[in-house]
Formats: C-alpha cells, structure tokens, sequence
C-alpha cells in the first residue's frame, strides 16, 4: 500500500494544472543556442512545478542539463534524446529537447570551463540514468525556505542517498565533479588567535548539492544567461510597434547561428 500511495501521490504531483506558456521560445532558436554543458531552466505547469516556484519565488520549477545529441541516449517518440534530468515519477533519464518546446524556458552557461571539463559533467550526468527521485531532498527544502514551521537542521539535506536525487542536485554534483561550484557561498572568518593584526578574511565554499534549486543557476554568477530569439510573433509585434511609434524602441536579439 505505501508503493501504491506514493506512486498516486507522485502521478498527482506531476498533472499538469496551468495552461502552456505564452512566452515558449522558438523551438529552433532555442536548439540553435544551446551548446552541450548548458543548463536548461524549465517554467513547468504541474502541481509540483507550482509548489516549486512558489517555495524558491522564482519562475523556474525543473532543470536538466543539455549533452547534445548522443547515440547510447537513443531517440523518444521519434525525436533524438538531447537533455539528462532527474524527473518526479521516472528518476534520472533521457529525453528530446522537443519536450519543453511549448514552455517558457531559459539557457544557463557554465563560465570559464574547457571543451574537456564540459565533456566530463556531462559524462557524469549520463552514467547516473537509472537512479531514482529523491524525494525527501523536495520536503527538507521545503521545510528550510518556508517561514514559518520547523527547519531543517541538516547540513546535508534529502535521503543522503547516492543513488538518489532532485534534478538540480543531479547538475550540481555533475559540474561540482569539476570542481565548478553552482553558487559559492561567502563566509568570514577571523585570523587564528596570536596573529600579529586581528583582521578579517574571505573564504568561498561551495553550497552542498542537496541545497541547490533551479533558481539558483539563473542567479549564479557562475553561469551566463542566454536568450535566444524569443517567441516569433512577438518579437514581429514589437518591431511592428517600434515602427509606428519611434519613441518605443526595442531591440530584439537574433538567435546565435548553428
């Protein structure tokens, strides 16, 4: 009975509940952009998706890293398998980039890693398919961003399972394989006792991977955001405007070429 409640529960997380996103970029701008290593940001549309976004107030409920088209991922529904992500009801898997084609999306880019160090997180992130959702890592950080109600006090949150994990932790256990931290933390400490001048100094640690939500890579410094050309017919409705009105000037940026 509790396998069957939570099977329920999950498949009850995962409906979708909101409408597609208006705002969906361009399927071919968006795979024109994405280059293997990046990370994509997903506005999903389920319950779960919603309970997401409301505890990290942002807009971004799911990640999953893009590796490219590669033949040990196989295809999906006629489509080639493009990203690795862990998913609520299926665990870590591949799948079309064409999955997210109608959902407002964004590209993250790793900063400053080699063509060898981008091939390395992406082979870690492929050699973990199969391993199941954690999620006790969703609770635990539910419990820590909520403001009122009970923390969590654990340094490590989630099942501390390696066999187990969250789509975001599964990214950042993949760069911090590198040694690229998602987002650094500052703290300061004070100079040991017995030093000659009682001075400050700043030391910069990674966050655990349990810690890490979607929202995260969009505010890292540690990773640019990439914009493709948006959505067609707005981008030709603005032009349209900026033409009658000279005063209403926009500029709209075209996808990188392929």
């Amino acid at each position: 009975m509790p396998a069957l409640l939570s099977r329920w529960f999950t498949g009850w997380l995962s409906q979708q509940v909101a409408t597609p996103s208006p705002i969906a970029a361009d399927p071919a701008a968006l795979a024109a952009a994405l280059q293997p290593g990046d990370v994509l940001l997903v506005d999903g549309k389920s319950r779960m998706s919603g309970i997401i976004k409301t505890l990290t107030q942002s807009s971004w409920s799911h990640a999953a890293l893009y590796v490219g088209p590669r033949p040990e991922l196989g295809r999906k529904d006629g489509h080639v398998a493009e990203l690795v992500e862990a998913d609520i009801n299926h665990g870590v898997r591949a799948l079309p980039l064409a999955e997210y084609a109608h959902l407002h999306t964004r590209i993250c880019r790793p900063l400053g890693l080699s063509e060898a160090e981008r091939e390395a997180v992406i082979r870690y992130a492929i050699d973990r398919l199969g391993l199941h959702y954690d999620m006790k890592n969703i609770v635990d950080l539910a419990r820590r961003l909520l403001p009122l109600g009970r923390r969590s006090p654990a340094a490590i949150l989630g099942a501390n399972d390696p066999r187990r994990v969250i789509c975001s932790s599964l990214i950042a256990q993949a760069f911090a394989s590198v040694g690229f931290a998602v987002l650094p933390e500052a703290t300061v400490e004070t100079e040991p006792a017995g030093q000659p001048h009682d001075r400050l100094r700043s030391m910069h640690l990674p966050r655990h991977h349990s810690w890490i939500s979607p929202r995260d890579f969009d505010i890292s410094p540690c990773f640019g955001v990439i914009k493709p050309a948006s959505f067609r017919p707005a981008a030709t409705a603005l032009a349209e405007r900026t033409a009658q009105s000279p005063a209403f000037a926009v500029e709209i940026a075209a996808a990188p070429a392929a």
